[in-house]
């Protein structure tokens, strides 16, 4: 034992060079040089899998309609509710949902720590990736990030990443194209235009460049429909981001389906208007619905009509607080017109008191 700790002490030891050494303990002599790994560049070598299970191609993903923007439920002290969670994807696969992006900004990913993050999209993979297409929400501002957190997303098998460009710390169109190349090798990727959050728009030039990659397998696009037939005339395939655009979007201007928020309340409903032909009637049916949602910024609509519901707990995150009253009233109202039958859940709508909501700070 004796030897064993002598052995432990001279392996955390470590000899001074003697030409290292001068009168000046804060410089070195000339003969120093430094190792060559710290000057060598760091030649970032993607961590990904290509066993059978974990093989997804972007052709998988660009034949996509309907995808969800799925909701994040809340226990009352903030953590995740996975049972709630479970019920609400379930009831999207039950109405012919194909895909969900998961801690996106409808899911909350931003109020997320990365381990949570990377655990809510694992544990979708886990119980209904044989049924949908799991797409982890693992954009960031940082590259650094970025690169961790989709690394780890295709390692816990999602099916595709979601990113979005650099916001608030705005980069040149160079470091945009550059930072979308570093996540595009890893795997099957959408990326996400929405200038009103991120302050940046991400031009054509620069989708154009990136679609030269395989790995692309479209664009989430939020400009407007214009911009979509721009890139659906150029053979790349475009998600509206607009529920209020997405039914002339998929008609009309070549896009090839939406993601959603209002699906989360009404998947049938919305597969019929990606699926069922020009549908007028039913798009304007819907806008009254889709207007409410939007009166806020998102989510703050969605997670006020799931607690209404009886979805999901009336829960919230903050920052994000509940709708007012007299918009709960008004959602109660919407429902009916539309017909509870169309909503998930099976509870009748509530209108809810502001003593009924949580709100919490620390999670």
């Amino acid at each position: 034992m004796a030897t064993l700790k002598t052995l432990c002490f001279r392996a955390t030891t470590f000899p001074v060079c003697p030409s290292n050494v001068t009168n000046n303990k804060n410089t070195r002599s000339s003969s120093w040089k430094p190792p060559r790994a710290a000057v060598q560049p760091s030649l970032h070598l993607p961590m990904r899998s290509f066993e059978l299970k974990n093989r997804t191609s972007a052709e998988d993903i660009k034949c996509l309609r309907l995808i969800t923007a799925i909701k994040t439920p809340y226990l009352p002290d903030g953590r995740f509710d996975l049972e709630a969670y479970d019920d609400l994807v379930n009831m999207q696969i039950g109405q012919g949902v194909e895909g969900v992006i998961v801690g996106g900004t409808t899911g909350e990913g931003q109020l997320m720590s990365w381990e949570e993050h990377i655990m809510l999209i694992a544990h979708t993979v886990n119980c209904f990736g044989g049924k949908i297409k799991v797409i982890g929400n693992t954009g960031s501002n940082s590259t650094r990030e970025a690169i961790h957190a989709t690394e780890q997303g295709f390692a816990v098998g999602m099916h595709a990443a979601l990113h979005i460009n650099p916001y608030y710390g705005k980069t040149s169109l160079d470091g945009m194209v550059a930072h979308f190349q570093s996540v595009l090798s890893m795997g099957p990727t959408i990326i996400y235009n929405v200038p009103s959050r991120t302050g940046q728009d991400i031009p054509p030039h620069v989708i154009q460049t990136l679609a030269e990659s395989a790995n692309l397998a479209g664009v989430k696009e939020c400009v407007g429909n214009d911009r979509i037939k721009l890139y659906t005339d150029n053979e790349i395939v475009v998600w509206s981001g607009n529920d209020d655009q997405c039914h002339d979007a998929r008609w009309g201007y070549g896009a090839t389906g939406v993601i959603s928020v209002a699906s989360n309340l009404i998947p049938g409903l919305m597969r019929e208007l990606m699926f069922g032909g020009v549908n007028p009637t039913l798009n304007s049916k819907l806008l009254p619905l889709i207007d409410w949602l939007f009166h806020m910024p998102n989510p703050i609509g969605l997670n006020t009509a799931l607690a209404q519901l009886g979805v999901v707990r009336p829960v919230f995150r903050l920052p994000f607080v509940p709708l007012p009253v007299e918009k709960r009233i008004e959602f109660a109202h919407i429902v009916k017109v539309i017909g509870r039958e169309h909503f998930v859940g099976n509870k009748d709508v509530e209108v809810l008191d502001d003593e009924d909501f949580f709100l919490v700070s620390r999670y």
